[in-house]
């Protein structure tokens, strides 16, 4: 059983760590958060330390490394919001523990080259959660393309990528809605995204950005075997008719070759087979983000070019 510390468990997507930890027969035995509302502890390890000040959580993490064989903390799992990252990664490596990072791992290309010099100089580790790589569906789709290229070498497959997921007023107010501390919509809702495109269809040639602002990113991404066009947005007006008549209030869709592909379900467990992984040493390291974060950081970056070119259908109702 390995001891588990937790940055950042007042959040959405710690819940999901808690449970993996457990379920993989791990030890939680202290987590940190800015914010005391995280009753959610009780329901996984109601006996882990916890505290609000990060300051006293890394004097807490120390003493068991210095002072108490074999409760020394193993892995750090950090669900902070992501323009901390970069520094919670470092804090794991720095108390002798492997990192597990929620996506994004990191907003920009040279934070992994950073973080790569000093992985190697603490011979620790970092994983990230890249969990539609495991995702059935998702596997099957990679290997129906692998098939198919190993009769066509050249094929390209067009693709159109849409996913919508509403959120409230309270989404602009928090760091999410702060492009510099979110990355922004494509970064934050989009990067897992764009990493299973490039696990599928392969390197990224062209990156276009159509638009850009505080609801909605939408761009044409040209990759070794795939031309895609997608669209993301976290305002409920853009969600299609068949999604508001069914009062739905996220909307999800991959179309492969004029096909869609279905993978809406199959995400329970996701988090726990991530863990399952990375306890045996098939983690998703940083060279695996490399693509994804190179992407989202091209497009934050990058002119909008509006509706010209190769847009998705759903720009033309941006306002």
């Amino acid at each position: 059983m390995s001891n588990f510390a937790l940055i950042g468990v007042g959040g959405y997507i710690a819940p999901r760590h808690m449970k993996a930890i457990k379920e993989t027969g791990n030890s939680l035995v202290a987590a940190v958060d800015k914010n005391d509302s995280v009753g959610i502890i009780d329901s996984f390890f109601p006996q882990a330390h916890f505290f609000t000040e990060f300051e006293r959580f890394d004097r807490h993490i120390e003493k068991l490394r210095r002072e108490n064989a074999g409760k020394e903390v193993s892995y750090v799992s950090i669900c902070s919001p992501n323009y901390l990252h970069d520094a919670h990664i470092r804090f794991a490596l720095r108390t002798h523990a492997d990192a597990i990072c929620e996506k994004p791992l990191v907003l920009n290309p040279w934070n992994i080259d950073a973080l790569q010099e000093i992985e190697q100089e603490s011979g620790q580790r970092v994983n990230t959660i890249l969990q539609l790589r495991l995702h059935p569906s998702i596997i099957e789709l990679k290997q129906k393309v692998e098939r198919q290229l190993a009769v066509e070498p050249n094929k390209m497959f067009d693709v159109d990528l849409t996913y919508l997921t509403s959120r409230g007023r309270w989404y602009h107010i928090s760091w999410k809605g702060d492009e510099h501390k979110s990355g922004g919509v494509a970064t934050n809702i989009g990067v897992h995204f764009f990493d299973m495109l490039c696990f599928i269809f392969g390197s990224v040639t062209e990156n276009v950005c159509h638009i850009r602002n505080d609801n909605v990113a939408a761009g044409y991404l040209e990759l070794k075997h795939a031309r895609v066009r997608w669209f993301l947005s976290v305002n409920a007006e853009y969600l299609p008719d068949v999604a508001q008549k069914s009062g739905q209030t996220t909307y999800r869709s991959i179309i492969v070759d004029d096909h869609e592909f279905e993978f809406s379900g199959g995400f329970t467990d996701l988090h726990t087979r991530s863990y399952k992984e990375i306890l045996s040493g098939n983690g998703f390291g940083l060279n695996e983000v490399r693509g994804c974060i190179g992407i989202v950081h091209d497009f934050r970056t990058a002119e909008p070019l509006g509706i010209h070119g190769e847009y998705h259908p759903f720009c033309r109702d941006v306002k």
